[in-house]
């Protein structure tokens, strides 16, 4: 059975997406054969107001779920940096979890180490060796640019990886 997931790397002003394609191979059951869709980023500018930025990641979001068509999205837990801006990531992640819920749609939530620990085998693992994983998982010749995009595929990988049937 194939299974669309979308990934996502919640953030106020770069909300990182990323769609795959995860099915089992018909010849060896231990296999998961993966493509890329889509990937990419949402930007709103720090230039407008709280408010209107969250109703661009809402609107936005919902374009993206139509356009995708997802089975399964995978979300990136909360981590906190500054307060500042992890109470900015929570309310985007509020806009999410509100696009998901009118979209109907189940979803996994994953933390960054959950994620390291599955595409490198080390929960500690630094940005660029998950990215490097991203780029060998996809069978891409360079890393997903920009980084919350690779970012968000990490996401999808891991829920594809931890997931599938």
């Amino acid at each position: 059975m194939e299974k669309r997931i979308l990934g996502l790397d919640p953030g106020l002003a770069i909300l990182g997406f990323g769609a795959i394609t995860c099915k089992q191979s018909p010849t060896q059951v231990q296999d998961t054969l993966v493509d890329i869709l889509d990937f990419g980023v949402i930007r709103t500018s720090a230039d407008v107001d709280v408010g209107q930025r969250l109703c661009i990641l809402f609107d936005d979001l919902h374009t993206l779920i139509d356009h995708v068509q997802p089975d399964l999205v995978a979300v990136e837990k909360l981590f906190f940096y500054r307060m500042s801006s992890t109470i900015l990531v929570a309310q985007a992640r509020g806009v999410i979890m509100l696009a998901l819920a009118q979209h109907h749609l189940p979803y996994v939530e994953f933390t960054p180490a959950q994620i390291k620990q599955t595409l490198t085998g080390y929960g500690n693992a630094d940005k660029s060796e998950v990215q490097e994983a991203v780029a060998r998982e996809l069978d891409l010749e360079e890393i997903p640019q920009p980084d919350d995009a690779s970012d968000a595929l990490a996401v999808a990988l891991t829920a594809c990886m931890l997931t599938v049937d």
